[in-house]
């Protein structure tokens, strides 16, 4: 199909011009009012916000989550003053006063744009090209929406604007290289080409010919050229990439590359560095406003007449919403597969229909939770599972379902290729957009390369599933690049995220249902090797595991030490605590899956746990850093593994039974518990 626009906008050419210049005066005054911020760009960029807002974009400012609304995505974000202008100016609930707070404590107008923070903000941007590739997230969720429930209530653009720094940064390459090869149709990128970055001009560092590199990935790019003041010329070079084959096989994600001039009209500081990144001090923004014709005596001037102008968006806004409305009431779709996909979670009972494993067989937690996904997958409609190159590897691979490509865009498997960063942010993207539950995996190793995405889905708090699989130095003959040491203490230390590592395939379905039925991202780290199904786990992972630790088997008098695992390693600690028992030592055993979950249990639980003056002993095929904060001592790996199979490296470097009875002996002679 192909994507019809309508006619140009007709506007008053004074009102026009006096709108963009109030703009560029507030991109001044309110990073001058808070001695930071960058000015350059939102006043490069005010006429093309101009057109986007008030001639392109679908949006109601009363109802800012309205799941058909158009997405917008400002990544770089640096120039988030000239979003806060144009969401106040359309009607957002976002004041003048809101503004004069730029960049303070409290204010709904931080220095980069936040979501969940200021009502029309789609996500988070800030670190360079991540917003970029969080507009391909949300295409990718738009157009898999409208192919799985139809157009009559999914059918919209996402919207990307983009400078140098986005595209030097590596993650721009993933995302757009994997654009172009689903075809993603109802993507329009802009590329802010003012050629200053902090340094200086770009030639310092930087000539590529970004025409022919994304024309090389497959998407259709068009040189706008000097462009940026022309906004009938932007509108019409708009409408005329909107109107290209939306899906199919000629679909192309579109990119419109302007050369604007950073700082415009400033008489000395258009097309300079510093008017990037610094105020432009009291005289310089006087001079400015008198070129634009703006009272050079007033700071944050919005006469009534712009303030009217712009706020004709909130009925046009609200129009279109309430068509959607009127489509979606008479919609004859799935509602309530409708509901569970944009709550991110599953159908009424879903959880019903996970696996359980008996004792007496072993299996690998990255096996068991390709099980549980299978199981489930029926009653979690908004499922979309993918890996970076490693589906089959992962536990991803989910049976019977089609692969997402231009050829088959509802399909639910995702190959995202071997590109751990763009798949990370995608994946934040879609489920930003909502709509989607995103699992994607790859080796835990290689969370290293997707780790500022994962940051930002922390932060967030966006609905995503890692399943991080080879999980420790029991990958074996792969040798020390591919093994896990510190990735487990690195990412505990992220706020929002919840690591888990579980114990086995009972534990791993109860982490498969906490993952999905969380509010934010969880990390699932799972075994290569096999593992035993634990006899314990049978009738207390489904308890224990949301506790975050718990304890798995108890001694029959008061404890004298306590056997404290993960992973693979609780195995170990069961046995030990069973040979200790025979020699008339009481030990109790806990398998600590997730340590995010048990620090939100009360006091008494996790004394209930950890008994005060009782030692403790940890084990775990990774860093010991940390374990400090529950154990008396450790055993671990503070330092990187070898080459050779997985179960000789692990005996090798002490992860055996006998080691843990060997240290749990000592401990309770040094007597200091």
């Amino acid at each position: 199909m192909t994507l019809k626009t309508s006619p140009p906008v007709v506007q008053d050419p004074r009102l026009v011009e006096l709108g963009i210049n109030v703009i560029r005066g507030l991109a001044m005054d309110a990073p001058e009012q808070a001695d930071s911020g960058h000015s350059g760009t939102a006043m490069a960029l005010a006429p093309l916000a101009h057109v986007l807002w008030t001639r392109i974009m679908r949006y109601d400012p009363r109802h800012p989550e309205w799941p058909d609304r158009d997405r917008f995505v400002l990544s770089n974000g640096h120039a988030s003053i000239l979003q806060y202008a144009m969401l106040h100016l359309t009607g957002y609930d976002l004041s003048l006063e809101d503004l004069h707070q730029f960049r303070q404590w409290g204010s709904r107008t931080p220095g980069h744009p936040e979501y969940h923070h200021t009502a029309g903000i789609e996500v988070t941007t800030g670190p360079l090209g991540q917003g970029f590739a969080n507009a391909v997230g949300m295409a990718i969720a738009e157009r898999w929406l409208r192919t799985t429930f139809g157009r009559e209530v999914c059918d919209h653009q996402t919207y990307v604007v983009a400078g140098d720094g986005c595209f030097m940064e590596g993650i721009s390459h993933e995302a757009a290289s994997l654009a172009g090869h689903l075809g993603l149709g109802r993507l329009l990128a802009v590329y802010d080409d003012n050629h200053i970055t902090i340094d200086g001009p770009t030639e310092l560092a930087y000539d590529d010919d970004v025409v022919r590199r994304f024309e090389a990935y497959g998407w259709r790019v068009r040189n706008l050229g000097e462009m940026a003041n022309d906004v009938d010329g932007l509108e019409a070079a708009i409408r005329e990439a909107l109107d290209q084959p939306a899906d199919g096989p000629d679909a192309q994600p579109n990119l419109l590359v302007l050369r604007s001039h950073i700082g415009w009209p400033s008489p000395h500081l258009t097309d300079t560095a510093d008017a990037h990144g610094t105020p432009f001090g009291e005289e310089e923004i006087r001079a400015t406003k008198e070129i634009l014709g703006l009272p050079s005596d007033e700071t944050f001037w919005v006469p009534d007449e712009v303030h009217d102008f712009y706020g004709h968006q909130v009925a046009r806004g609200a129009e279109e919403r309430e068509a959607w409305a009127e489509r979606f009431a008479a919609w004859q779709g799935d509602r309530a597969a409708w509901d569970a996909a944009q709550s991110g979670h599953g159908l009424p009972g879903w959880s019903d229909d996970l696996p359980r494993f008996g004792p007496g067989t072993e299996l690998a937690t990255r096996r068991a939770v390709n099980q549980c996904i299978d199981a489930t997958v029926s009653r979690l409609p908004g499922l979309l599972a993918g890996s970076a190159d490693l589906t089959g590897n992962n536990g991803v691979k989910v049976k019977g379902a089609h692969i997402q490509s231009r050829e088959s865009p509802g399909g639910t498997q995702i190959h995202y290729g071997i590109r751990e960063h763009g798949m990370g942010s995608v994946m934040n993207g879609m489920a930003q957009h909502r709509g989607v539950l995103p699992v994607g995996g790859t080796f835990f190793v290689f969370s290293d390369y997707m780790r500022p995405a994962v940051r930002l889905a922390a932060l967030t708090g966006s609905h995503v599933i890692y399943s991080w699989t080879h999980d420790s130095i029991g990958l074996g003959e792969d040798g020390p690049t591919h093994q896990p040491v510190e990735q487990l203490a690195s990412l505990r230390a992220m706020p929002g995220l919840s690591l888990v590592r579980p114990a086995d395939a009972n534990e791993t379905a109860q982490a498969w249902r906490l993952a999905v039925e969380a509010d934010g991202p969880v990390g699932l780290v799972l075994t290569r090797q096999n593992v035993p199904v634990l006899a314990e786990t049978a009738d207390r992972a489904e308890e224990g595991v949301q506790r975050g630790a718990y304890v798995l088997a108890d001694s029959d008098g008061p404890p004298q030490i306590v056997l404290v695992g993960t992973g693979s390693e609780v195995q170990h600690c069961l046995a030990a605590a069973a040979t200790l028992g025979g020699s008339g030592v009481a030990a109790r055993v806990v398998s600590f899956p997730c340590w995010d979950w048990f620090e939100r249990q009360a006091d008494d639980y996790r004394a209930g746990v950890f008994p005060p003056g009782v030692p403790v002993l940890s084990m775990e095929a990774g860093s010991t850093f940390g374990w400090d904060r529950y154990a008396d001592d450790a055993i671990g790996l503070d330092h990187f593994g070898a080459s050779a199979p997985g179960a000789v490296v692990m005996e090798k470097f002490g992860f055996t039974a006998e080691h843990v009875v060997e240290r749990a002996r000592a401990l309770l002679a040094r007597g200091d518990g």
